[in-house]
Order: structure tokens, then sequence, then C-alpha cells
């Protein structure tokens, strides 16, 4: 692993000092999880966009969308509440 320098001012210091004694773990565990997750959101995001220019360039046509819902409803329609997500 290796160590990095990270220049930030006293307000967002004592922001991640509270955050990482809040969670129990240290500054540059805390530091670490932050940017995980904030690279985690920024692909997500993009596999979104690409998800919705693809439908864009290429539409859905409207009797595969009625044909998926029908199908989904039938699931849904023979799942109880128990087995609901």
């Amino acid at each position: 692993m290796k160590i990095i320098q990270v220049p930030m001012d006293e307000s967002l210091l004592r922001a991640v000092t509270g955050g990482a004694k809040a969670s129990r773990v240290t500054r540059a565990a805390f530091i670490r999880r932050a940017c995980e997750e904030h690279l985690r959101r920024t692909r997500e995001e993009e596999l979104d966009r690409q998800y919705i220019e693809g439908y864009r360039r290429r539409p859905e046509k409207p009797a595969i969308g009625k044909v998926g819902s029908r199908l989904a409803a039938e699931v849904w329609k023979d799942e109880g509440p128990d087995e609901a997500w």
C-alpha cells in the first residue's frame, strides 16, 4: 500500500476526524472508504449514462416492452408478499 499526503482545510479535517471516530475507524480507513464509495458511484453513474444513451441510439420496440411488462406481471403475480424483495 502506498502512503500519500492530502492537503485539506481545517474544517474538512475536523469533519473527517469526527466521521472516522463515529465510524470507529482510522482517518486513513475513513478516507479510503470515501474514495472507494465515490469511485463506485461514479462508475455506476457512467454505466447508467451508457445504458440510457444506448436506448436513445437504438430504442426498444414498443411490442418488446409490452411483452416484457406482461411477463414481469405474471412472475410478480405468482409471487406472494413473503417473496418480495
